[in-house]
């Protein structure tokens, strides 16, 4: 999973750079485009073109979608060229999204990724960094039994659930925000990713950064969750169900 800014002014040759590092990942690949994809000096592409060069180099499909017997997982493009640097959803993404994810049983796990995200960090509890249209499109998906909420855009990683910003009886959706991946616009963190290992009602969240001293990626946290009739809730380190991800 990409969730956006795969360049940084959206140049052709960023875009060839992001196709090469794509291609020597494994598939399936969910992929949605960030705002830093969009141009911001030509305003001719900015706006009549927005992602043209992201259509051409990564995958002319913006609003991607997996599903097996465990996951579904949809991409919702939230680019707009209109700003620049904010993000929204419109109405006919929420009916999309209603139409992929609704008729899904519970047992599977349901994921959607956006570039911009639902909820902020610590510290940036403001609605200056969630994506538009966001109280509207909760409730979609919490119709819907959204179990997690992938994003990027804040160049800093971050867990947590739903519950503080949104108050929906009976539905507490995990979020996980990544961290930059391989950009030295680090936001002072680490270059980092994340891996998501599910086995429900579990999940693990791995946190794995940039280890200057090895030249390598290394687990540098782990969080563990369960779902319950609340919805996901933190599973404390000493209760965790390591055996539930076993290979």
């Amino acid at each position: 999973v990409v969730s956006g800014d795969l360049t940084q002014r959206a140049r052709s040759e960023q875009f060839e750079e992001a196709r090469e590092f794509l291609d020597a990942l494994p598939s399936p690949q969910i992929i949605v485009p960030g705002n830093h994809d969009v141009p911001l000096y030509n305003l001719f592409q900015r706006f009549l073109q927005p992602l043209d060069k992201y259509k051409r180099y990564i995958t002319d499909d913006l609003e991607p979608f997996y599903a097996d017997e465990e996951l579904a997982i949809l991409g919702v493009n939230t680019a707009r060229s209109l700003t620049i640097k904010d993000g929204r959803i419109n109405e006919a993404q929420v009916e999309r999204i209603r139409t992929r994810l609704c008729g899904y049983d519970e047992q599977v796990t349901k994921i959607i990724v956006t570039h911009h995200p639902f909820d902020a960090p610590e510290g940036r509890e403001g609605d200056d960094d969630v994506v538009g249209r966001a109280e509207m499109v909760m409730e979609t998906l919490a119709a819907c039994g959204a179990d997690v909420l992938l994003a990027g855009h804040l160049h800093v990683s971050h867990t947590g659930d739903t519950s503080t910003r949104y108050k929906i009886a009976g539905h507490r959706a995990l979020v996980v925000s990544a961290g930059t991946a391989t950009s030295t616009r680090a936001r002072g963190e680490t270059n980092s990713f994340n891996v998501l290992r599910v086995n429900h009602p579990h999940i693990k969240v791995e946190r794995l950064s940039w280890q200057i001293e090895r030249a390598a990626f290394a687990i540098a946290s782990t969080e563990y969750f369960r779902h319950t009739e609340e919805g996901w809730r933190r599973v404390p380190d000493e209760a965790a169900p390591d055996v539930m991800f076993e290979a």
